[in-house]
């Protein structure tokens, strides 16, 4: 069977890929930059063909909570929101994660604190990986770099939750979710019969079943023996994802005197400043962290020995930067190069800031 390319946006592809993963239900608000998820499924109408729910919620608060059912009956349910719309749904994500539910959720940053702006940011990676909500919890984070990337990952996002029983994110900013490319699309799976449901996932609220005691879903526990027995499961639940699935791609790092370490959109501006860096014969690679939790702090920390120093580039004030120096443990010089307020930099700018505050 041919495949099918297409030109579309990254929310455009956002939505395609729900359908045709199989997805359940999507719950949403409109906000910008990422209005064109819920537009464009309304647009395809899932629910006449694969009969998959699309609604849009009173608010985000609703919309996450309506996630939080859905993923608690086995459903593979899905929502997606931009930086204050993800602010508003913290206490249902952290709800979730203490329930150890699979959902996916996709943020499309916008700048910020407060309503901020519409333009692209970085600046919700804090919220992402540290925890925006309360409790100790952990996001499987993925950053997309492309419109290819924000299909593959509503598929992947959906089968790491589903592995680990956890949520998982797509962390996008409003430079992926608005630029067109050329997209092929994967083929369509049929949604999971209940049967399925049943069979795959034990714990799910799917009705009285024949033979076992009710499953109860809840993120409360009164006892503080049995609220420690959970949150050191979840610990090492945690640990287990950290050791086998950490993403990243490394691009001329195997001569590089000098790495840049950037994520989604800035990973590729900073893959253009590389090449100009190249031109002047400066020797600069590149890693980009896939997975942003777990973070690929080993590979981080192995070029330590090799490389003269590090310039970390984001959409923000300098986040990721701080797992960048723990991984690298004080070994080498890591600065910061970032744009705030929804300025997207040229790669002119970070190869003058290399030279500027890494090579000097």
């Amino acid at each position: 069977m041919a495949e099918e390319v297409v030109l579309m946006k990254g929310n455009e592809a956002i939505a395609q890929a729900a359908i045709r993963c199989g997805a359940d239900g999507y719950f949403g608000y409109p906000i910008t930059p990422q209005s064109e998820v819920l537009e464009t499924l309304a647009e395809l109408k899932p629910w006449e063909t694969t009969g998959m729910v699309v609604l849009q919620a009173e608010s985000e608060v609703a919309a996450i909570n309506m996630v939080y059912g859905g993923a608690g009956s086995g459903k593979m349910v899905m929502t997606s929101s931009s930086s204050p719309g993800v602010s508003l749904k913290q206490e249902g994500i952290s709800y979730i994660a203490g329930a150890e539910l699979p959902c996916l959720i996709v943020n499309v940053m916008r700048g910020g604190p407060g309503l901020g702006t519409i333009q692209p940011s970085q600046a919700d990676y804090f919220q992402t990986v540290k925890g925006g909500g309360h409790g100790d919890y952990k996001l499987i984070a993925l950053a997309p770099a492309s419109v290819q990337e924000m299909t593959d990952f509503v598929a992947l996002g959906f089968e790491l939750a589903f592995k680990y029983r956890n949520p998982a994110i797509i962390l996008a900013d409003g430079v992926i979710g608005q630029m067109m490319e050329k997209v092929v699309l994967p083929a369509q799976k049929a949604r999971r019969t209940e049967a399925e449901i049943l069979e795959q996932c034990p714990w799910a609220t799917t009705g009285k079943a024949k033979g076992r005691k009710p499953n109860i879903i809840t993120s409360l526990e009164l006892k503080p023996e049995a609220m420690e027995i959970n949150n050191l499961r979840f610990q090492a639940k945690y640990r287990k994802i950290e050791e086998n699935e950490v993403r990243f791609e490394e691009i001329n790092c195997e001569d590089a005197e000098y790495l840049i370490i950037a994520f989604g959109s800035m990973a590729r501006i900073g893959q253009k400043a590389m090449e100009l860096a190249r031109e002047q014969g400066i020797k600069v690679g590149i890693l980009r962290p896939i997975t942003l939790w777990p973070f690929p702090t080993k590979a981080i920390a192995s070029y330590a020995d090799k490389v003269k120093g590090m310039l970390v580039t984001e959409l923000n004030a300098g986040q990721m930067i701080e797992d960048v120096r723990l991984a690298v443990n004080g070994k080498i010089k890591v600065e910061h190069f970032g744009r705030l307020g929804g300025i997207v930099p040229d790669p002119d700018e970070i190869v003058t800031a290399l030279k500027e505050t890494i090579i000097k």
